[in-house]
């Protein structure tokens, strides 16, 4: 899977259309091989984000869990701090200065 898409079902507040729309256009991005695509693709490129967000979208209000609603803060400090366990110092963007 893209590392790019993150998990999105079961979190408090939940997920908005915005980025179930920005996971739907890494996966495009990652199985058609284009960051952006040429003029004569991008209709095609489009299509395909509006029918896996609608997909994905149609998935995640389908799903149900007794589970509860992950934290999405608590959720990133987990991920940044096994990034920092893989990669060290490498992992972290440089502060502007």
């Amino acid at each position: 899977m893209c590392r790019n898409i993150k998990p999105l079902f079961n979190f408090e507040p939940p997920v908005t259309e915005d980025e179930v729309r920005a996971a739907s256009l890494q996966f495009v991005r990652k199985i058609s091989g284009f960051t952006k695509p040429s003029q004569a693709n991008e209709a095609a490129f489009e299509a395909a984000i509006e029918e896996i967000s609608a997909a994905s979208s149609r998935l995640l209000d389908s799903l149900t869990t007794g589970a509860a609603p992950k934290n999405r803060e608590e959720e990133a400090a987990k991920a940044r701090a096994r990034s920092d366990a893989r990669f060290g110092d490498q992992a972290r963007p440089l502060s502007g200065g």
